[in-house]
């Protein structure tokens, strides 16, 4: 059974930072790509960050590009999110997922086949 494992949200003032980290255990794939998504209350779940199992390839969402910095930890299943000038809009659960297709480049829900159980990050203003 596969299980992911977010840790590192919070609450902190606008401007701060925060680094959230996620690993996978259960299973292991040859290709696979690791992401972040959030759902703030009312909205959709969203696209924030992806990258490729190597973590040579990644792809940011507009909203965050320049402040967020997705990574990955080669010795294991398992990506960071640095998350740097946080503002109030970036207040949501965040989740992380794996896509088994390995699908880094397309920010879409319905690519990960994987879920974490989300963290909270709250930005005060």
């Amino acid at each position: 059974q596969v299980q992911l494992v977010e840790s590192g949200g919070g609450l902190v003032q606008a401007g701060g930072s925060l680094r959230l980290s996620c690993a996978a255990s259960g299973r292991t794939w040859s290709t696979y790509a690791m992401a972040w998504f959030r759902q703030a209350p009312g909205k959709e779940r969203e696209f924030v960050a992806a990258c490729s199992w190597s973590g040579g390839n990644t792809y940011y969402a507009d909203s965050v590009k320049g402040r967020f910095t997705i990574s990955r930890d080669n010795a294991k299943i398992a990506t960071d999110l640095q998350m740097n000038s946080l503002k109030p809009e970036d207040t949501a659960v965040y989740y992380c997922a794996v896509s088994s297709r390995g699908s880094w480049y397309a920010p879409r829900r319905a690519e990960y086949d994987y879920w974490g159980q989300g963290t909270q990050v709250t930005v005060s203003s």
